[in-house]
């Protein structure tokens, strides 16, 4: 049962921008004030990583290292919907992108941790 539905992966050329949408797939799905939704990623051939997660609540942000402020999440909470908004994509940025619901904001970048998961979309970046 799928309970998040991700959408905006799309082929972009290297330096483009996206931006990825997350929202629960039906009325039942909750988005608690004491979550935090995250945003991972898994290219072919690698481990899933972790790209973003924001507090449901306070909108506390936290990112991956390796993103060097190329990428912005946010949400929107009248609509239970997150975004991540990708600019200057590279090649290496290909991956099909999850997002996923977690009780709190602690061990955010631990991707066991999450209760709830979409089934991705797929982000192809050309060179």
């Amino acid at each position: 049962q799928v309970k998040l539905v991700e959408s905006g992966g799309e082929l972009v050329q290297t330096g483009g921008s996206l931006r990825l949408s997350c929202a629960p797939s039906g009325r039942d799905f909750v988005i608690y004030s004491s979550n935090l939704m995250g945003w991972f990623r898994q290219a072919p051939g690698k481990e899933r990583e972790f790209v973003a997660g924001i507090t449901w609540r306070n909108n506390e942000k936290f990112y991956a290292d390796f993103l060097k402020g190329r990428f912005t999440i946010s949400r929107d909470a009248a609509k239970d919907t997150v975004y991540l908004l990708m600019n200057n994509l590279k090649p290496e940025d290909t991956a099909v992108y999850y997002c996923a619901r977690k009780s709190d904001k602690y061990s955010y970048s631990d991707g066991s941790k999450y209760d709830s998961w979409g089934q991705g979309t797929q982000v192809t970046v050309s060179s």
